[in-house]
Parts: C-alpha cells; sequence; structure tokens
C-alpha cells in the first residue's frame, strides 16, 4: 500500500513542478507500452531506447507502466482474441513467416497471443492517451492548482512553520 501512496504522491509532485505537460504526457504514454509489454522484451528495450534518446519524463514513464502492469494482466481475456486474431489473418501469414525469420524479432515473442494483443491494444492507445494525458495535465495546472492555491485554506497553511519546514526538506532531499 505504501507503494502506491508514494507513486501517487510522486505524481502529484510531479504535475507541481516545472516540467513541461508534453513531456509528463508522453511519459505517462509510453509507459502504456511498458505496462503492457512482458518485462524483458526486446519491446521493453526498444521503448526504453526511446524514452532515453528524446526529452520524456522518466518518472511518469515508470509510475505509468507500474499501474498499467495491473491494466494488462485485467486486460488479457480482451488482448488473447485481438492476438489470436491478428495472429491467424491470412492475409499477414506472409508478413508473420517474414519477421519470425529475421534476426531479434522473434526475441519479442510476437507469437503469443496474448503478447500480440497487448501490443495492438497500447499501440492504438498510446497516442490517445498521450492526448488526454496532455489536456488533463493542462486542466489541472490550470484550473485546480490555481483554485487551490488562491483559497484562505491554503494561504492559512503556507504560514505555518510545517510548511517552512516541508520546503527545507524538499529543497535539501526531495529535488533530485
Amino acid at each position: 500500500m505504501t507503494i502506491i501512496l508514494k507513486q501517487l504522491f510522486n505524481l502529484i509532485r510531479l504535475l507541481h513542478s516545472e516540467t513541461g505537460q508534453n513531456q509528463i504526457a508522453s511519459g505517462l504514454a509510453f509507459g502504456v507500452f511498458l505496462g503492457f509489454a512482458p518485462f524483458l522484451s526486446l519491446q521493453t528495450f526498444l521503448v526504453l531506447f526511446i524514452v532515453f534518446i528524446f526529452r520524456v519524463q522518466l518518472g511518469s514513464v515508470f509510475l505509468s507502466a507500474f499501474f498499467f502492469k495491473f491494466i494488462a494482466f485485467i486486460l488479457d481475456p480482451v488482448t488473447d482474441p485481438l492476438g489470436k486474431w491478428a495472429l491467424e489473418n491470412q492475409s499477414l501469414r506472409g508478413l508473420w513467416s517474414t519477421m519470425y525469420n529475421t534476426p531479434f524479432i522473434p526475441m519479442t515473442r510476437f507469437n503469443n497471443s496474448i503478447i500480440m494483443g497487448s501490443f495492438l491494444v497500447s499501440l492504438i492507445l498510446c497516442p490517445l492517451l498521450f492526448f488526454m494525458f496532455k489536456k488533463l495535465i493542462i486542466s489541472y495546472r490550470t484550473n485546480i492548482v490555481h483554485k487551490f492555491e488562491s483559497t484562505k485554506l491554503w494561504k492559512a497553511f503556507k504560514a505555518t512553520k510545517f510548511y517552512e519546514w516541508y520546503l527545507k526538506y524538499n529543497d535539501l532531499y526531495g529535488a533530485h
């Protein structure tokens, strides 16, 4: 339970940081691929390579992958028939044969119906979730944060010693 709370607090801290919304949204969207892919696979290494090359917020990638890994297990009954359909499709049989005979491609384990279905689902979800996450981040930063920071409760909290201690702690240990 503490791991989940820590991840949620990290998300809130990330949303309040100066990190751009594109970096956070793309990190959350790439986390879908990591969550739906097998742990040690070619897909995972490819996504991590892309994340390290481009300016993607790494914390949001791992946070999203953590949550989408649970969703992937829940969606296995949906992804299995989708993967079977893609793998048994007659028009794609030549593609699968070529891919299977290509070096390194079989390491993706694409011939497993659940992995293929999960890949297709993440391929569809990734761009949709990017735009959804971006819109939610912008909305959160413009509406909720500004309204909350203008309340008397927040102004009173900022005047306390506890808040001063938090700021000192955050300056020393929080901003890595």
